[in-house]
């Protein structure tokens, strides 16, 4: 069956998107910490490099699931790295109890603040949500994660429309003059080390994928697409660099400015969609995973060990959260973590990966010649 142009070659850009952005840089935060604090100009600079190499590991990324049909993170593993397929697996479970943790916390803050909730009661709110749309199963999260980013992509247009209208004067002497430091391309590594671990996690998508044409297209088109809004909500953060780097979160700074209330409540309610959808992708990578084994096993996962699965391993972040302490998980979570899949995916799939590709590609090429 031939899909469509969108489900062949966009379609898995958007959902790495809707995954990289709620666990990352929907409040400013992340996109601060590597890319403005190297300077105006370094971070936009380390934004493009970021990008280039996203497209890079995505192409190959692929066309490696597609020929070796790796839709799932564990047969992807497997084909990559053999018998130490479950270093990456220990890693995953690490960053999914991190990145659910994260954003728990954060949908109960958002549920405080901006909406006037219970804290506790945004965090079920989401919960909820998560589990519902987990168990939908895989067509109806292909839809909304993709029909999200939309939505997303108009409200970060629209914030970064009006903050520049108001605030951007200083924007062009800011990147032009702007300041360099020596580690902008190391932090640009470092952002895609620890969020290339998300790319496993739409591989559930790349079965759309029908010639190496289409495994290509998608990758080169995926940077982008997740980077685009990091990159216009970079510039209006660029436009008041000296303010947002002292800010505790630029995106809340950001609003107090414009004085916009209608856009701060539309603002958090599409951040909070950001978190149920990256919390979807990393739970129903981890059912797609057990699916496999059902499988395996000539049988059929039960429909309702899904949401059952998700609440618990949402239970189990959010507890982890409030007894070691959010600050702690993050302060010696990332920075670990990123080195680990450094080592265990960028490095195997750039080198492993790319000769296998070649490899299979010239033994088909030969079988057609000897045909």
């Amino acid at each position: 069956m031939q899909h469509s142009f969108f489900k062949r070659v966009l379609l898995p850009g958007f959902i790495l998107q809707s995954v990289l952005i709620g666990g990352g840089y929907a409040t400013g935060r992340e996109l601060v910490q590597f890319f403005l604090a190297s300077g105006p100009l370094g971070g936009l600079l380390g934004i493009l490099v970021a990008t280039a190499v996203f497209s890079l590991i995505c192409m190959v990324s692929f066309e490696f699931a597609r020929m070796t049909q790796s839709f799932s993170y564990r047969r992807f593993f497997k084909n990559l790295l053999g018998r130490g397929w479950f270093i990456y697996e220990l890693a995953y479970f690490a960053l999914g109890i991190l990145v659910l943790a994260v954003i728990g916390s954060a949908a109960g803050k958002i549920a405080a603040e901006q909406l006037g909730l219970n804290s506790n009661l945004g965090t079920v709110l989401l919960m909820m949500a998560i589990c519902a749309l987990v168990a939908w199963g895989t067509k109806a999260i292909e839809k909304v994660l993709a029909g999200w980013s939309f939505v997303l992509y108009i409200t970060y247009a629209l914030l970064v429309y009006l903050y520049l209208k108001d605030h951007g004067g200083q924007l062009s002497e800011n990147l032009l003059n702007g300041e360099i430091k020596d580690s902008w391309f190391i932090s640009a590594i470092q952002y895609v080390g620890y969020n290339i671990a998300a790319l496993p996690l739409i591989l559930f998508c790349v079965r759309h994928l029908a010639t190496r044409k289409d495994a290509l297209l998608a990758g080169v088109f995926a940077g982008p697409l997740a980077m685009f809004p990091a990159l216009i909500f970079y510039i209006a953060m660029a436009a008041t660099a000296s303010k947002i780097l002292t800010a505790a979160i630029p995106s809340d700074y950001m609003m107090q400015q414009l004085d916009a209330p209608w856009l701060n409540a539309i603002f958090y309610v599409v951040v909070f969609g950001t978190f149920v959808e990256t919390g979807t992708a990393f739970i129903h990578a981890v059912n797609e995973r057990i699916s496999e084994v059902f499988e395996e096993r000539k049988s059929t996962m039960p429909t309702g060990l899904r949401p059952i699965l998700a609440a618990t391993v949402l239970v189990v972040s959010v507890y982890l959260a409030g007894t070691i302490g959010l600050i702690s998980l993050i302060g010696s979570g990332y920075g670990t973590l990123t080195w680990v899949f450094i080592a265990v995916y960028v490095f195997p799939i750039l080198t492993w990966g790319v000769y296998q590709i070649g490899f299979r590609a010239e033994q088909l090429t030969a079988k057609v010649i000897k045909g």
